[in-house]
């Protein structure tokens, strides 16, 4: 079971490292796009200049494909560098939670190179739109300033609703939609960070609703007392006398390989008492499902590996006992978070092995907290007893170590996320500072102060921010169901839980980055030079 659960988080590893890397090598490509493609558009006359200067279109490209590979080029070492103090520190978690004595992990040379290569396809991908503009940009044409936009009611206006806004958020409504593609890019890089900030948060709330459903609704005993062989019906009496005990629930469990035509899968038949309280089976909606008189019940994941409805007959053969074969009628499917297994009434898994009332273990339920100890120190001085699972020390240890996994996980995301919203959020003001510098001075001139002239540039960022909340939370939602199909093995499945505090979380540290982004544009507004911008020539 221990290699089962290694090998199986081994693949889940394998399957984010996929994941994230598509993710965050298509942002690095989205974001080389924005900036390349802004900064050939603000530096057109200097590209005019340079091919009437005799320079050709292919050393033009080849400029601003030099800029992009330097700056990919110039990311590569540090995101290495960092990588391997995330690696070992994944490393050393690992050796602590399955105890192994040593976990050697090294930066194989290969995955430098592959490192290099992703960010510089990343690059080429993302500078393309940008270089084929800046290689097709004809001087006569670039040497002349571009031609004024048609300014227009807004889709606001239009409706009627004009009355609501005062003069600057008109102009910053207006502005935004005579360039629809900016902004449709820069929402849309907003909104990619805002949707990797909601996936972040939504591992920690799925986390939590395994362990209150599987703890808290499934598995309600203290303790689970497993024996080194079948006991009589005696064995439950024995271990309800026991002082502090208040409720036994005996069970029976058998190895089995379940078939349905070419189809198998080996697991344990679980036995249930028919009034079973202290372990109970759940339908979808999360309420207790009575185990059937006649039949099994089937996890709903094993009856998709085994494709089998409620209805269809499934050969059970035994891997104990008489090791017989039989047929037995699927009863229903249920829900669950933790394994792939079958369950029946106890008294039917006697009857297919040919037992009487024999029993592999019991589920204890304490009368007060402070027997806990009493009880494991008489457990352990019985010879027939081979495991006892402490309920609590189970909750206690899984919450421990995935706080800690999931501390990481979430820290790092975060960081990559909000370095997402802030690299297109201080983009935009840049390249927005840059083409209304002009316009802002006349407005300083004609009479704005400076706090209004701020306004206008930090309301037109916050406008993209808020218009990219609800598409990133799609995308956020999107991305966590990915990462849930790509997670799902037979061992344990992560349901798609959101709560509405991650998308709170989400949104407010994208918030506070576009802020935290804008203010460093703003200094840079107040140092605006009037008669300097003023000089433009038009």
């Amino acid at each position: 079971m221990s290699h089962r659960f290694l090998d199986e988080e081994l693949t889940q590893l394998r399957t984010m490292t996929r994941m994230f890397t598509a993710i965050f090598l298509g942002v690095a490509a989205f974001l080389l796009n924005v900036v390349i493609g802004r900064l050939i558009g603000a530096q057109r006359e200097q590209i005019a200049l340079l091919k009437a200067f005799g320079y050709s279109r292919w050393e033009v490209a080849l400029h601003y494909g030099q800029l992009a590979l330097l700056v990919a080029g110039i990311g590569v070492l540090p995101a290495v560098a960092l990588g391997a103090w995330l690696g070992r520190a994944m490393a050393n978690l690992y050796m602590q939670f399955y105890s192994f004595p040593f976990l050697a992990w090294s930066l194989q040379p290969s995955v430098v190179l592959l490192a290099f290569a992703f960010a510089l396809a990343a690059a080429a991908i993302g500078t393309f739109g940008g270089l084929r503009r800046a290689f097709a940009l004809p001087p006569a044409e670039a040497m002349r300033p571009e031609a004024p936009a048609t300014f227009r009611p807004t889709l606001t206006e239009r409706l009627g609703l004009g009355a609501l806004l005062d003069p600057a958020a008109r102009m910053i409504l207006r502005n935004l939609e005579r360039r629809p593609l900016r902004t449709g890019l820069s929402v849309s890089g907003i909104g990619l960070g805002l949707g990797v900030l909601v996936m972040a948060s939504f591992m920690g709330d799925a986390i939590d609703h395994i362990v209150d459903v599987q703890f808290g609704l499934a598995q309600r005993d203290d303790f689970t007392v497993t024996f080194t062989e079948p006991a009589s019906g005696r064995a439950a009496q024995e271990l309800a006398a026991l002082p502090g005990v208040r409720a036994v629930e005996p069970f029976r469990s058998a190895a089995v390989r379940l078939r349905n035509g070419h189809r198998e899968y080996r697991t344990a038949l679980q036995g249930l008492p028919p009034d079973a309280d202290l372990k109970r089976v759940l339908d979808r909606r999360l309420q207790p499902v009575a185990p059937p008189a006649q039949g099994l019940l089937l996890t709903d994941y094993l009856g998709e590996l085994l494709a089998v409805r409620p209805g269809d007959m499934l050969d059970v053969e035994f891997l104990e006992g008489h090791r017989r074969t039989l047929p037995v009628p699927v009863a229903g499917l249920v829900s669950e978070y933790l394994g792939a297994g079958a369950y029946a009434r106890q008294d039917t898994v006697n009857r297919l092995l040919g037992e009487d009332d024999a029993l592999s273990g019991a589920w204890l339920a304490l009368a007060t907290p402070d027997s806990r100890a009493g009880i494991v120190q008489e457990l352990r001085g019985r010879p027939r007893v081979a495991a006892v699972a402490d309920r609590g020390a189970t909750i206690r240890s899984f919450r421990d170590t995935m706080a800690r996994t999931m501390l990481t996980f979430t820290l790092a995301i975060t960081a990559m996320a909000a370095s997402i919203a802030a690299g297109v959020v201080y983009n935009s003001a840049r390249i927005t500072l840059a083409e209304r510098g002009h316009e802002l001075a006349s407005l300083r001139v004609l009479g704005y102060t400076r706090g209004e002239a701020r306004a206008l540039l930090f309301g037109e960022l916050l406008t993209l921010s808020f218009l990219a909340l609800l598409p990133g939370f799609a995308l956020g939602y999107a991305l966590s169901a990915l990462l849930v199909g790509g997670l799902a093995t037979d061992l344990y499945r992560i349901p798609l839980v959101l709560a509405p505090s991650g998308f709170a979380v989400a949104g407010l540290v994208v918030l506070v980055t576009t802020v935290l982004s804008g203010l460093l544009v703003l200094r840079r507004l107040d140092r605006l030079d009037l008669v300097a911008v003023l000089k433009a020539r038009e």
